[in-house]
């Protein structure tokens, strides 16, 4: 950022040139959402947990590396070792994306990693349990590295004013291809006699074809966004530094972002009250289907339909939600999200087994607060990022989230190993809500506002 603008290095000014870019940019949402919506949420952890089972020894634990690990666990475990990878690799990418100004072909590459390991999912069968673990752990890993780089280019293709907007049509972009992919999963699956499959190949097409949909439609954003020339600055510290910086590069910019934020102590306080509670909304989204299938005994296609209305009450849900800040304020709805969740999850501990209509009843509730309660936390922190720092301090927030967003999968997975009940498992993250009400209740975001040297809403 220079002294007198408060537009980062390598913005695009041309408006016909940074349209082109959005549009691209797009697609980028509509090409990966489809792996977190069909393959995490719906397909994914059911039918590696099957695969588990056929592999488990009689007190049903699987032993990866000599491990006892529950079978039933398997996928949660999964999900946080995936993530700490990500967290590893991610600052070793942005460093050689600040450095090299190459996020395009970082992204090329991040993409391709991920959409091959889904599509390599087709010949996840048998007992091939720790094929499916190994597979699941590099496409999620792959999917936050893409996703860093990914939302570096926002501040690049958008002015302050059109953040909101362009931000909120690549969210739109995912859920309509989220819910399209889906539709045509549940044609695969539910008349996978009609054609000629079993159970298990139409689960794997499924798998496999959210890989070929990501690899495809990665290919317009390719061809759309551009690389950016660095500054004498940046190319003065990449020939200094060398290897050596590339290395370490990411992680001392990190900390000297979480540094500086120690001047903006409220801001900070609201990075710590989301991380938290935001732990506990993701586990619930990727562990839902598993609930559902090994708890509640519901087929696979009761979890599409529940995850459609998800997906399509999470666009209405978003709106609704941001009607009510406009009234009440964002802090006080995002809270009142959040104890929603609770109820959710106390609604989801004492649900009939094979009840589908109350679990619509439930993916109804959670589409309805999901968009709005995300949407609404990032708008309240850009309040909080001071001028001129809206990159750097995103940037911080995509890492730290990642940073932490295995603890909720951890907890369920043991949970689980320690009960045996899924019930069990899934009340353990009402403490992820309560902790972040609490967090972000102790939060004066007006007062918070103001520090940053932002003016403050007349209702926030």
């Amino acid at each position: 950022m220079t002294a007198d603008t408060a537009e980062p290095e390598g913005f695009t000014a041309d408006p016909a040139d940074r349209k082109r870019e959005q549009r691209g940019w797009y697609f980028y949402d509509f090409a990966c959402s489809v792996y977190s919506t069909s393959v995490v949420t719906v397909f994914l952890g059911p039918y590696l947990t099957s695969v588990a089972k056929n592999a488990a020894d009689a007190e049903g634990f699987v032993h990866p590396l000599g491990i006892p690990v529950r079978a039933g666990s398997l996928f949660a475990y999964a999900v946080s070792v995936s993530i700490l990878v990500a967290v590893l690799v991610m600052p070793l990418v942005g460093a050689a994306a600040d450095r090299t100004g190459r996020k395009k072909p970082m992204l090329a590459v991040a993409a391709y990693v991920g959409a091959t390991a889904t599509t390599g999912m087709f010949f996840l069968d048998g007992d091939r349990y720790l094929l499916g673990a190994f597979l699941l752990i590099v496409a999620n890993a792959s999917l936050a590295v893409s996703m860093v780089l990914y939302n570096a280019y926002l501040p690049q293709i958008a002015a302050p004013e059109e953040r909101d907007a362009v931000s909120s049509r690549g969210w739109a972009f995912g859920y309509t291809s989220g819910a399209l992919v889906l539709v045509l999963n549940l044609v695969v699956y539910s008349g996978h006699d009609a054609f000629g499959l079993s159970e298990g190949a139409a689960v794997r097409i499924c798998l496999a074809s959210a890989g070929l949909w990501w690899g495809a439609f990665t290919l317009i954003p390719l061809r759309r966004l551009r690389d950016r020339k660095l500054g004498s600055g940046a190319e003065g510290a990449e020939g200094t530094e060398g290897a050596e910086g590339a290395v370490g590069g990411g992680w001392r910019q990190l900390m000297a972002t979480l540094r500086d934020m120690r001047r903006h102590p409220l801001t900070l306080s609201f990075l710590l009250a989301y991380l938290v509670y935001n732990d506990g909304v993701q586990t619930v989204i990727s562990q839902a289907s598993v609930y559902g299938s090994e708890e509640l005994g519901l087929d696979q296609t009761t979890l599409i339909t529940a995850v459609l209305l998800v997906q399509v009450l999470a666009v209405a849900g978003a709106l609704g939600m941001g009607r009510l800040a406009r009234t009440y304020g964002a802090k006080r709805t995002v809270l009142a999200s959040l104890a929603v969740w609770t109820l959710i999850l106390a609604a989801g501990y004492f649900l009939p087994a094979g009840a589908p209509v109350w679990f619509f009843v439930l993916a109804s509730a959670i589409g309805l607060v999901l968009g709005g309660s995300q949407a609404l936390s990032r708008s309240l922190f850009s309040h909080l990022v001071p001028r001129g720092k809206e990159a750097e301090y995103f940037s911080a927030y995509e890492m730290s989230d990642r940073g932490l967003s295995w603890l909720g999968p951890l907890v369920f997975g043991l949970a689980y190993q320690l009960t045996g009940s899924y019930r069990d498992a899934i009340i353990s993250l009402v403490i992820f809500f309560a902790v972040g009400f609490v967090l972000l209740a102790r939060v004066p975001v007006r007062r918070a506002v103001a520090a940053a040297g932002n003016p403050v809403p007349a209702r926030i």
